[in-house]
């Protein structure tokens, strides 16, 4: 298998001022393989959330080196983080994220259209119909459930043909049952060969996934690859 991340003693800092800093990750050292479906587990403050930034290209680590897809991130500079950001990674958020003023067809062509990529509304119709909410395309966010506003979220975030999918708590703002066909459709689409991995701190959430990382005050306490528990 291709090792898409590998991060060797990750540190970030935040300082506050000049007498107060926050130690957000501390030594985080970790592999993960394409293909792979990795729940990242943790309470709030965990520094779980600030690992997704990094390993998302939004943010940097204050020392220690990270790797994807073979590049060292840290010596990359804005434009070449956006770049991978644009054609490598997809987001999924809890709060979806979607503009209240396009409908679903146009929140997901958003990406390819502001990149110039040819033919963005019939790759977008195609997004729409890999997670079963075609039918919704022409309906504005507000007019749509919040697991279907969650659908077009993750169509947007594949739009692109992804290496990566990053979904931070994309089960937070959805009832039970949402949440539930939420995690499938990740589940499926990691069977089809995306690399997905997720932030929660739910610990029913984390069990579906393949592997689960445990994150506690910004280290790494546990790995574990024992296999999924879906019923």
């Amino acid at each position: 298998m291709t090792m898409l991340i590998e991060t060797k003693d990750l540190e970030k800092v935040y300082r506050l001022s000049d007498e107060v800093a926050v130690e957000a990750l501390r030594g985080v050292s970790l592999n993960i393989e394409a293909g792979e479906f990795v729940a990242i587990m943790g309470p709030s403050g965990s520094g779980k959330s600030t690992l997704m930034q990094i390993l998302g290209c939004l943010d940097k680590q204050t020392a220690g080196t990270y790797l994807f897809d073979g590049a060292d991130v840290s010596s990359l500079d804005d434009d070449d983080l956006a770049e991978i950001r644009s054609r490598k990674i997809g987001f999924v958020f809890q709060q979806f994220n979607l503009l209240p003023r396009m409908t679903a067809l146009e929140n997901v062509a958003m990406p390819l259209t502001y990149a110039g990529v040819p033919n963005a509304v019939a790759k977008a119709a195609a997004a729409l119909e890999a997670v079963d909410v075609a039918g919704r395309a022409a309906h504005w966010p507000n007019q749509l459930s919040g697991g279907q506003q969650q659908r077009v979220a993750i169509a947007r975030a594949l739009v692109n043909e992804p290496d990566l999918i990053l979904a931070d708590e994309p089960t937070g703002a959805l009832d039970t049952v949402a949440g539930g066909e939420i995690m499938a459709l990740l589940a499926a689409l990691n069977a089809a060969g995306k690399t997905v991995v997720l932030i929660t701190h739910e610990p029913y959430i984390a069990r579906q996934a393949n592997r689960i990382i445990a994150f506690s005050d910004g280290r790494m306490v546990g790995d574990d690859p024992s296999g999924v528990v879906r019923s």
